[in-house]
């Protein structure tokens, strides 16, 4: 059995106090409720003296949320407790984070009054008094208390290990131990709490927890040496949103965790296949977007390119993802096409898209594929569609415009007529709208006998002047495939159903390959 180390995500906290950012009450409930689902062991649910509106949002999250221990932070002030004391009254497991700066750099920019001493040495003890009085004052509204010292990461030594035998006597139960700035390297951080399980003489009656910041990108680092030397709880954010550079992300940390059991020996509870979709959900709540290189839930985290790759990839998993993406709750791994993706790439595409193709047709068909990877970022099913209709074998149009007409107004309802040629039929058809777009495109499903689902629209002119030629995109859906249909003509209309048609198409033609492999012969 491997020890366990409790996860405490501040995303509603210090992750919320990133540049920019506000969630209401709400929103932070809603959030708080898939940090349940995900099974982390404390939600640090806010500041409650900071606002009324950050007080309601503890009260609202500590009187709806069961499972995890909510947490609400203060300094080491009475009128902050007392908020928190307040704040977290309905809460099932009540947890109160208090605390002060601990360094020499924050004890003299902090305090500056001389209400606190007029030199170091007398601030240094007037801060530790008030240490121990916020500890004992908490203790009177909760049990569970965790104490941080601020900017331990910077504070001398011998004062840190003082203070925090002093805040444990009074009763802390977790003292944290922040690199408040990012400053510390992880071999120093390590260190650091190695030394405070050595010379703090009751460290055995408090967890410690590793709070780390991200000014040098060294968070998740830092936070993993924390716990390779006896750290038994970690803190950071979703996403590592927070101030500044942000804080530890804790998806990356818990991953690193879990696949690497074997140089931890540690565990978390954490239901990761949660990961994805609470990233998704804090990105959308925050207005923050997650890069797509961001490590675990980035969209390119489980995406090959490169042709050695993706042959790689294809002919075995583990050469190139050491975790599995449904671990994280993403779907699958993705090959992206571009034009650094080789012959195997393009071959397993087609093959999943059902074509099956001889080594000549692949070869001719690449030289296609490559003119088209250099002018476009990705290579897309609906791409590599063409490139089989232009190169290797035509893909029989079933739907052909033959007659449209419709008639709109301001006093007349929006009506259109259509006649299309299916296969070797043809077909006529009706139909009415809020506009003659969406009465043409009425028409022409009731004509083709279709479902697709119309998941965009744009219109963008070609040319210039009244008689401009007029662009029009469209993205269809139907049964998981997505595809996008062009067409262009002076009159807006025509050009919106010759696209919808060249949508239909594409679905019909991936319809005909998903029956099963198709041989393309020249």
């Amino acid at each position: 059995m491997t020890e366990k180390v409790a996860v405490f995500d501040t995303t509603l906290r210090d992750g919320e106090q990133a540049a920019g950012t506000r969630l209401g009450s709400r929103e932070k409930l809603m959030v708080a409720r898939q940090l349940r689902l995900l099974n982390v062991d404390i939600i640090e649910a806010g500041y409650p003296s900071s606002s009324p509106e950050d007080f309601e949002a503890v009260q609202l999250i500590a009187r709806e949320i069961e499972g995890p221990a909510i947490c609400a932070l203060s300094r080491a002030v009475p009128v902050d407790i007392e908020a928190c004391g307040k704040a977290l009254a309905k809460a099932r497991r009540p947890r109160i984070h208090t605390g002060i700066g601990s360094s020499d750099i924050h004890i003299l920019g902090k305090f500056r009054d001389e209400r606190y001493g007029r030199n170091l040495e007398e601030k240094k003890v007037k801060i530790l008094q008030m240490a121990v009085d916020a500890v004992k004052l908490a203790r009177q509204f909760v049990e569970d208390v965790e104490f941080y010292a601020e900017d331990a990461g910077r504070s001398d030594p011998a004062y840190l290990v003082e203070m925090l035998e002093a805040v444990i006597g009074a009763g802390a139960t977790v003292v944290n131990i922040p690199d408040t700035t990012g400053y510390t390297m992880p071999e120093q951080y390590g260190g650091l709490i190695r030394m405070i399980r050595e010379r703090v003489p009751n460290i055995d009656r408090a967890t410690i927890s590793v709070h780390c910041h991200d000014d040098l990108g060294l968070a998740v680092a830092n936070s993993l040496a924390g716990v390779l030397n006896g750290a038994r709880q970690v803190e950071g954010t979703i996403n590592g949103i927070g101030e500044r550079a942000g804080n530890a992300s804790l998806e990356e940390i818990v991953m690193a965790i879990r696949t690497r059991r074997d140089y931890f020996h540690v565990h978390t509870d954490i239901n990761a296949c949660e990961l994805y979709r609470t990233s998704r959900l804090v990105s959308e709540a925050l207005g923050i977007v997650v890069p797509p290189n961001k490590a675990v839930v980035g969209s390119n985290a489980f995406s090959h390119s490169s042709g050695i790759h993706v042959d790689g990839f294809l002919k075995e998993r583990e050469t190139y993802e050491i975790m599995r993406p449904e671990d994280v709750g993403i779907t699958e791994s993705r090959v992206v096409l571009t034009a650094r993706t080789g012959r195997a790439g393009l071959r397993d595409r087609l093959t999943k898209l059902g074509f099956t193709v001889s080594q000549e047709e692949l070869d001719q068909a690449y030289q296609r594929f490559l003119t088209v990877a250099d002018k476009k970022q990705e290579v897309f099913d609906e791409d590599l569609l063409a490139i089989l209709r232009d190169e290797l074998h035509p893909l029989p149009e079933i739907y052909q415009l033959e007659y449209l007409h419709f008639y709109s107004g301001t006093s007349a309802i929006p009506t259109a007529t259509v006649r299309l040629r299916v296969r070797e039929e043809t077909r006529e058809g009706a139909g009415i709208g809020d506009g003659p777009v969406d009465a043409t495109y009425k028409a022409i499903s009731q004509v083709t006998r279709t479902s697709a689902k119309l998941a965009r629209y744009e219109i963008r002119s070609v040319t210039g002047g009244t008689e401009a030629m007029g662009e029009v995109t469209v993205q269809l859906e139907q049964d998981g495939r997505k595809v996008v249909g062009r067409g262009a003509s002076t009159d807006v209309i025509e050009a919106s159903a010759k696209a919808y048609i060249d949508g239909l198409n594409k679905l019909a033609a991936f319809s005909g390959a998903g029956s099963g492999p198709t041989s393309v012969t020249l």
